[in-house]
Parts: structure tokens; C-alpha cells; sequence
């Protein structure tokens, strides 16, 4: 009778279903056909594929490959699977993920097929799942499910078939972002603490608090003893922090405290709560300097600015009790800094701030105040004191203060350098590396090394051979872009909401006018020192050697986004140099003619041909367009989010550190290898500044590129059918149209316009070069320069962002009509309209 038939729960179907399967299935397909795994070529043949199971391997893996498409018939009922956690992951691993490596990827050699229980059915009947995106998708949703705790969810096909622009740019938006917060509170110190550069066996964890701040000290203290489990030790640092101090504690890594909140509640009891910050990733665990840059500007666009906002409240204090922008907050790092972005972190952060409200408004004015302030004091006390400026030349390098060993590395790292100093005195290279870390050997030709090696470290390119052995005797381009930038920013700034005038903590006042002339200073010597018309392109500068280095570097592009290039150098550059540079995933760090030939005793370097980095893509993007290079700005973003899709789309939504740009692959045998590639199930943080990367570099594409974007349509290929702009002809001419370039695109990272508001600025325009040597204007440093004489006149006319491609090309430019390009604005509509109207 039917009523005595047992029934099967929805687990046992389930897990039936699984093992036999049921005849009666269908199949949408969004896939790369995987016949070679080394091939990158990616084909889009488009259309819909139903199957019955029937299809044999060879079959399969000759098959091209099928992505789905709008023209797909669809049900009229969303298609939804009754997924049991444990029993379909199970059988997903176990069938499809052949090198046991917990993801699925065109490697993988199963059946690239899933028969899955439909919600609809209660689990009765199945539906495949094909292809390895839409397969890897179910298994970082289910991966996702677990860490919430769930055991059984419903799926909509439509998440497992996402469009993969959209998929990547959500998971960043959602969940990279919140993977990558840390905070140096009770719940987060156990996670900051565990520091995988550090392989002393046993070690405590420990807290240094600067010598200055009570509330940090309190605060520690009382968690440690809070935490007993942990270990905890706190460490108050010396007033004076010296390079032998940093040396002293080498052997004793630590996590160093940064900013919170601090206040005190109705009984006078401290309220300490720290700041929560953005990571890189990975072995990557605190908040490092020029990453945290580039993290900032793809949390801008996607809202996130509470969380920008922290990590410039992080440096301003690091400046004050650390005397620096850190390498990263950690005890080893005392010493040294990064490439210094803060004046434009700032300007970003403070368009971003709510101000809605009278007294919003005068909070984030006092906040721009303080955090300028931390500026001028890196400035002056950094940049351009000794030992990282040079007099002569008025260009500055990066040069650490360390001594010893940096002790970050690997144990065995410098041994191959150590090894013949050893056997000349007599010694092993353990003795001898102790030896040289306390202090007891005097060894001129190894204290060089490592002051170029800490150099380089600095420098953020570590390592490359364009900086190897020479690093600090080197003004490179882009940290003296990055200078300029600063000067540029805070006369601007100043002008802007300080009447021209700022009271400095360090003691005296300066003006607007004072950095302006520092801005002229410094530009005229990176075209004196730097820029090569022959070649056209900048160089680094030796200043000891007196020449200018011949590594083609990338970072010559940062010249445009700082702004320093006249339009004729920017056009040079772009037609001349370029083309060096792109390649097929994007902008290579250097030509291979630069780096030279490689072997087993001359290895690659990370930051060399053929890799490309998510820094140098962002601010080549931004120079371009800030010169009218719109569509060789959208070029390279085309290649570089292209290059970053098809690795999500191909391995289980992996987002890396770098990319061989070259060769179109994240997998390859370089130095520290590549942090982001190493998960299970699913990728979790994606990695800090390529997250910024494709969230940015989505704002530059248009909604043509970004659908082809989403169909893996290959960069050449798309740019062939859609006959794209290949020259260097500007969309938009900077000689010849002064105005300030309009807000093209609303999103953080592109530019914006402010208009100049400085009486010097004009007087610098019909500056004379004779002789090479600049006749500057002689100013009074107690006049007050606040004549709005370089917005546009009431009849040019006020637009809005452009909406076609059409509107882009012939929209006006950044650069004046004597050759310095407008900076970006911070300035309301509002204000801008009243300074239209004051002219």
C-alpha cells in the first residue's frame, strides 16, 4: 500500500541523486573550453548548451568555449538548487577537482559537469550545473554558507551564472573589503599579532606604544592582562628612536599601536577604541604605506569612506609618534617609510566626508586641517631633510636610517651575500651574521649593500634591477612625482580653505605662495635632471654619478598624474614611449631591454619585465586622462581589468598580488611569490590595491567595454571589431583649451577639476627659461595671494559629466593653455559657481 512505502529524507534523495544521477536534466553553460591549460587565447562562441549526461571527456575538453548570453531562452520561474552543504560539496571535490588543490579551474580534468537537486522539486529532480565558472561559483557559495554557519542553502542559477564583472566587482564590494579589515582592539590584536614573517620559534606577542601616549599604554596594558592567554607584552618605546634602538629590537618583532578614539566616559574612565583599517592581504597583516593609498581609492568608490578616513587618521598619527609614514606598523619597519601619496589621500578622503551640515562641515574642515599638518611635517622632515634629499640637484631619494640586516626576510635570504665575507674572516655565516648585527664588525662594502638594499625596500619596488646596488644615490621619477604632487596639493589646499595662510605645529607659518614656488622648483628639476626628449621618457637620476639612470621604467607615467609635464612631454611621452610599456595584459613594470638577461645566477625580479603591478595600471590611468589620453587611458584599463577577469573566471575567483602581464597568468616562479593565489573554496580578501584596481578601473570603461568586459572578449579582439583609437592623438587637446577638465567621471581615482586660485601660479605661467636656468618672479612671502584668476570667465560655459563617448572626445583638458595641467578640485559646485561668478 502507499502508505507503508518508507520515504527518504531530503538528505538521503539528495545524496542518491548525486551518486546515480537522474536522467531527466538540462543545462545552461558558462564556461572556458579547457582542452590546454597553458593556452590565452579565449574564444566566445556564445550560445546555450542542453546535455543528458551523455558527453565523454575527450569530447568535452575539444569543446570551445560556451558563455551564456542575453539571447538565452529562459524559464519563466527563476531556476533555484536545494543544495545540502556536505553531501554536493562532497561530490563536487571529489568528482571535479582532480589536483586536489580545493578549487575548481581549467586544470582540473573532471567531467566539468554537476547534476544538482532543484528547489522546485524538493530535491526529487536535477538540473547540471556546467563549465568551471559556474561550478567554482557553487563552490565558493557554499564555501561562503559555511563560514555563516549554514548547512543547507537555495541557490538561484542566476548567482552561479553571474555575469563575472558583476560577480568580481560585488565580491569586492561585499566581502574582500570586510576580509581585509583589521583593528587593534581586544577582538582583532590576536589576528594583527600573528606575524608570518616572524619565525622565532616560541615568541610573544608584543605591543610597542610610542613614549608619548598614556591613553595607547593604558589601554594595552590592561588588554594584556585582560588576554593572559595570549602572552601579551607591551613595550613603551623610547622618547628618541634611534636606528640602534630599532637594531636592538630586530630580534624581537612586534606590532606597532596606531589611532583610535579616545575619550573618557561619566566616571573618568578612558573609552579606547582603535581605528579599523584595510590590510593587503595575505602574510601581509598590518597597514602598509603606499598600499593603503590605493586600498583608499577603491573604498571611495565603493562608499567605504569611514574606512579611508581611519588610515589617513593611522598616518597622521604615525608621523607624530614615529617621526614617518611607516613601511608597514610593525617594530622592523621604525626605520623606513614608502612612496608618500598622503596630500592626495587626504583630498580624495575630504571630497568624500559627509557635508551635509553646517557643523559637518567645520568637522572635516578642522579634520583637513590636522591632517595637512602631518603632511608638512612628513614633508619637510622626510622628503626633504637629510639623509633622502640632495642639495645639489633639489631632488630627493629614497634612503633609509636602518643599520644591520633588515630582519623581515627570510632567514637564509642575504646568505649568498654574507657567505664570501664569512670565509674571509673565518667564520660561519650564522657567526657572521651576528657578528654584523651586533655591531662588531666594521664592513664598509656590506653596509653599502644594505643601505641600497633598504633603499629599495622603501622605495616599494623591492626588488627590481633597475634599483639594485644603487637604490639610494637614485632621485627617482616617481618619488619626486610624488613630491611635486605634495607641493602642488598643499598650495591648493591652502588657498582654498586657508586664505593662502597655514599656522604649521612645527613652528612657523607658510604660505600658499611658498608652495607653489617649491612646486616650480622641484618641476624644473625633474625636466633639467630627468627628462630625456631624445628617448621620451623620464629617467631616474643618479646623483652621485651625475647621469641619469637608462632603465625604462613605467613610472615615468607618473609625471601625468602628478601633473608635471608640459602637454608637448606628455605627448612625447605617449608617442614615443607607451607602446614600450603596454603589453598584452596591461603595462609591464620595465622593458625586458632594461632588465636584461636572466639565469639561474641572474633571477628574475618582481618588479621587472614581464610583471604588471595594480599601482602603476591606476596612476597611468589617471595621468592619461588627465591629458586628454582618454582612449589610450581606457586601453590599458581594458587590458589590465581583462587580464584580472579571465583569472577570476578561470581559477576559482582568484584576485592576486601581480600578474605576469606577458603571458596572461598569475602562475609563475618569481622571489616572495604571490600573496592571494593560496585559498581554499574561496578567495576571501582578493588582494588590497588589485581590488582597488578594478573597482577604479571600472569607472573608465565605457558600457561597451565593460560588456565585452563581461563575455571575455579578448583586448585585441575588441579593440579590432570596435575599431578602437590605437594613436596617441589626444581625445582632447591641453594646449588648447584652458578651462579646467570637467568631473568625467564621479568615482575616486580620475580626475577632477579645481580651479587655480593664486597670483604666483599666473606669474609662473609667463615664466622664461634661458639657458635651462628658470628667472622666477620675486615674491614677498607676506603677501597674501588669493586672486581667482585661474577658473574660466562667466562665458565658458558649465558641463556636466559627459554621457557618450562622444561628449568624451571632445571634452576640454586638465592643462592650461601654457602648459601646467589644472589640478583636481575640492571645491563644492557651489563654490565653483560663486568663483565663475566673481570673475
Amino acid at each position: 500500500m502507499a502508505g507503508d512505502i518508507p520515504t527518504a529524507s531530503p538528505h538521503e534523495r539528495i545524496g542518491e541523486q548525486l551518486a546515480r544521477g537522474v536522467r531527466r536534466s538540462r543545462s545552461r553553460s558558462y564556461q572556458r573550453g579547457f582542452p590546454h591549460h597553458h593556452s590565452h587565447q579565449v574564444r566566445n562562441d556564445g550560445g546555450d548548451s542542453s546535455s543528458d549526461g551523455g558527453e565523454n571527456l575527450v569530447t568535452a575538453r575539444r569543446r570551445t568555449m560556451r558563455r551564456r548570453g542575453s539571447m538565452d531562452a529562459k524559464t519563466s520561474i527563476p531556476r533555484r538548487f536545494l543544495i545540502d552543504i556536505e553531501v554536493v560539496e562532497k561530490a563536487l571535490l571529489e568528482q571535479e577537482d582532480s589536483n586536489n588543490d580545493f578549487q575548481i579551474t581549467i586544470e582540473d580534468t573532471g567531467p566539468k559537469v554537476l547534476k544538482v537537486p532543484t528547489a522546485s522539486s524538493g530535491g526529487f529532480r536535477t538540473f547540471e550545473v556546467r563549465g568551471t565558472y559556474m561550478l567554482s561559483n557553487l563552490l565558493q557559495e557554499m564555501a561562503l554558507a559555511q563560514d555563516r554557519g549554514l548547512k543547507q542553502i537555495v541557490i538561484d542559477e542566476d548567482r552561479l551564472s553571474e555575469n563575472p564583472v558583476d560577480r568580481l566587482s560585488r565580491m569586492i564590494r561585499t566581502v574582500f573589503w570586510n576580509g581585509l579589515v583589521r583593528c587593534m582592539d581586544e577582538s582583532g590584536i590576536q589576528a594583527i599579532c600573528a606575524d608570518p614573517k616572524n619565525t622565532t620559534p616560541g615568541s610573544r606577542p608584543i605591543i610597542y606604544v610610542p613614549h608619548s601616549d598614556e591613553p595607547a599604554l593604558e589601554y594595552y596594558t590592561q588588554m594584556a592582562r585582560d588576554l593572559s592567554q595570549l602572552q601579551i607584552q607591551v613595550v613603551r618605546l623610547p622618547k628618541d628612536i634611534t636606528p640602534q634602538y630599532v637594531n636592538s629590537i630586530n630580534s624581537k618583532f612586534g606590532v606597532l599601536s596606531l589611532a583610535a578614539d579616545v575619550s573618557h566616559d561619566a566616571g573618568g574612565r578612558l573609552v579606547y577604541r582603535p581605528l579599523p583599517f584595510v590590510v593587503p592581504g595575505g602574510r601581509f597583516n598590518e597597514q602598509y604605506g603606499w598600499d593603503s593609498y590605493f586600498e583608499a581609492l577603491g573604498l571611495l568608490v565603493d562608499g567605504r569612506w569611514q574606512l579611508a578616513k581611519n588610515m589617513v587618521d593611522n598616518f597622521a598619527y604615525e608621523i607624530k609618534h614615529y617621526g614617518k609614514i611607516l613601511n608597514a606598523n610593525r617594530s622592523y619597519y621604525l626605520t623606513r617609510s614608502q612612496p608618500p601619496f598622503l596630500t592626495d589621500m587626504i583630498l580624495k578622503v575630504f571630497e568624500a566626508l559627509p557635508a551635509a551640515t553646517a557643523a559637518e562641515r567645520e568637522q572635516n574642515l578642522d579634520w583637513l586641517r590636522r591632517s595637512l599638518d602631518a603632511a608638512i611635517t612628513e614633508y619637510i622632515e622626510v622628503w626633504t631633510s637629510a639623509p633622502r634629499f640632495d642639495a645639489k640637484t633639489g631632488l630627493s631619494c629614497y634612503h633609509t636610517t636602518g643599520v644591520g640586516m633588515p630582519p623581515e626576510t627570510e632567514s637564509t635570504h642575504f646568505d649568498h651575500i654574507i657567505a664570501p665575507f664569512a670565509e674571509r674572516l673565518g667564520v660561519s655565516v650564522e657567526e657572521y651574521k651576528a657578528l654584523y648585527n651586533a655591531d662588531e664588525i666594521n664592513e664598509p662594502e656590506l653596509d653599502d649593500f644594505f643601505v641600497h638594499d633598504r633603499a629599495v625596500r622603501e622605495s616599494g619596488h623591492d626588488t627590481s634591477y633597475r634599483l639594485e646596488l644603487r637604490c639610494a644615490n637614485l632621485a627617482t621619477i616617481d618619488l619626486n612625482c610624488l613630491l611635486y604632487k605634495y607641493e602642488v596639493d598643499i598650495a591648493d589646499a591652502l588657498d582654498e580653505h586657508f586664505g593662502g595662510y597655514f599656522k604649521w605645529s612645527g613652528g612657523r607659518e607658510t604660505t600658499a605662495a611658498e608652495w607653489r614656488m617649491r612646486s616650480e622648483t622641484r618641476r624644473q628639476s625633474i625636466n633639467k635632471h630627468m627628462w630625456n626628449e631624445a628617448k621620451g621618457l623620464y629617467f631616474d637620476y643618479d646623483v652621485v654619478l651625475g647621469e641619469q639612470s637608462v632603465y625604462e621604467t613605467v613610472t615615468a607615467t607618473w609625471a601625468l598624474w602628478a601633473g608635471c609635464a608640459t602637454p608637448a612631454q606628455a605627448r612625447r611621452l605617449v608617442e614615443a614611449s607607451c607602446r614600450k610599456f603596454e603589453v598584452s595584459g596591461g603595462l609591464v613594470s620595465g622593458t625586458e631591454e632594461s632588465r636584461g638577461e636572466i639565469s639561474l645566477q641572474r633571477p628574475n625580479r618582481q618588479w621587472d619585465f614581464p610583471f604588471g603591478w595594480a599601482p602603476h595600471q591606476i596612476m597611468a590611468w589617471y595621468g592619461l586622462y588627465n591629458y586628454g589620453y582618454v582612449d589610450v587611458a581606457r586601453r590599458f584599463a581594458y587590458r589590465w581589468l581583462f587580464t584580472i577577469t579571465q583569472a577570476f573566471v578561470d581559477f576559482n575567483g582568484v584576485v592576486p598580488e601581480k600578474f605576469d602581464v606577458v603571458n596572461m597568468t598569475h602562475r609563475f616562479e618569481v622571489e616572495y611569490g604571490n600573496v592571494g593565489a593560496d585559498f581554499k573554496k574561496v578567495a576571501r580578501e582578493g588582494f588590497g590595491w588589485m581590488n582597488a584596481s578594478y573597482q577604479v578601473g571600472l569607472t573608465y570603461l565605457t558600457s561597451h567595454m565593460r560588456r565585452a568586459l563581461g563575455t571575455l572578449t579578448p583586448p585585441d579582439v575588441f579593440f579590432r571589431k570596435a575599431n578602437w583609437k590605437v594613436d596617441a592623438t589626444p581625445s582632447h587637446s591641453p594646449t588648447s583649451t584652458p578651462v579646467p577638465i570637467p568631473f568625467f567621471i564621479s568615482e575616486a581615482g580620475t580626475p577632477r577639476a579645481r580651479p587655480q586660485s593664486n597670483a604666483l601660479f599666473n606669474a609662473l605661467r609667463s615664466l622664461k627659461i634661458r639657458n635651462g636656468a628658470a628667472v622666477l618672479p620675486q615674491i614677498s612671502s607676506d603677501t597674501v595671494y588669493s586672486e581667482s584668476s585661474g577658473t574660466p570667465s562667466d562665458d565658458a560655459p558649465s558641463r556636466d559629466p559627459p554621457d557618450s563617448d562622444a561628449d568624451m572626445a571632445t571634452a576640454p583638458s586638465a592643462a592650461s593653455s601654457a602648459g601646467r595641467p589644472v589640478t583636481r578640485s575640492m571645491a563644492s559646485s557651489d563654490d565653483k559657481q560663486e568663483l565663475r561668478s566673481s570673475n
